[in-house]
């Protein structure tokens, strides 16, 4: 566990296993922890290499707006300072989508690429209007959906752990977190914009994952992998964006089965 100097900054990092290297890549408002069952699955036969971006986890934020190239500079530079000319690439949510434009862009850097909950551009997810008149699946209970059922005025909001992981480790405070996601939602709201048809030059083998109650549309998951040759496709069942810690063990498995047959 460490800082490194990635593209001008402080970003924590760390290191563990033995094996064929890995990169490990969170998605938006996430520290490694929301990743941590797929890395130590992954350490057993792995050596697993991962950084917080900044303003996640225990990075300190910086000047200025997020955007999607500036982690793909970022992943390429700390697979340099790792001494590393590729790596097996695993990302989630954000670092899906960096993972994707890494292996679009960078192919020589990329030996593998596990996508999980990706998307091309914002009208992918089930609740924009372009998404209107989409089918997808619903991931309320039928005592929510049904307006007959009535609710419990005193249930609580589920706490948000993401929310708790930044309270505990950023370095900027638990004040700072408007800050990070109120750039988050100005990054979700405009990136990215990547045209499928560009995803055709991938040439590392792809896995694509989402959850089938994933904010993501099913659809179009199925656009991505669709649009790179040779890729796999994975829908997992009762899941929503949140399948890496609601189905961590199924996600892992599926990880390792993957890497196996690379």
């Amino acid at each position: 566990m460490t800082h490194l100097r990635i593209g001008g900054n402080e970003l924590y990092a760390e290191v563990a296993g033995t094996g064929d290297p890995v990169l490990l890549l969170h998605g938006g408002f996430c520290s490694l922890e929301s990743l941590r069952a797929q890395s130590d699955a992954l350490a057993a036969d792995h050596r697993v290499h991962a950084y917080e971006r900044p303003g996640h986890g225990r990075s300190a934020d910086v000047e200025g707006e997020y955007d999607y190239g500036r982690g793909v500079a970022d992943a390429a530079a700390y697979l340099d300072a790792q001494g590393l000319e590729s790596a097996h690439v695993i990302g989630y949510s954000d670092g899906a989508i960096i993972g994707l434009l890494l292996a679009r862009d960078h192919p020589e850097r990329v030996r593998s690429l596990v996508s999980i909950s990706a998307n091309l551009d914002p009208s992918a997810f089930a609740h924009s209007s372009a998404a209107e008149g989409a089918v997808v699946l619903d991931d309320r209970p039928a005592a929510v959906r049904d307006p007959e059922q009535p609710g419990d005025p005193e249930r609580a909001e589920p706490p948000d752990p993401e929310r708790a992981h930044y309270d505990r480790l950023s370095p900027d405070g638990p004040e700072h977190a408007d800050v990070v996601l109120g750039k988050l939602f100005r990054l979700w709201t405009s990136e990215p914009r990547i045209e499928p048809a560009s995803l055709g030059g991938i040439v590392a083998p792809v896995l694509v994952m989402s959850g089938d109650r994933d904010t993501i549309r099913p659809d179009h998951s199925l656009l991505i992998a669709a649009s790179i040759p040779g890729a796999q496709l994975c829908i997992v069942p009762g899941a929503t964006h949140g399948l890496v810690a609601e189905r961590p063990e199924l996600i892992s498995r599926v990880i390792r089965d993957f890497l196996a047959g690379v």
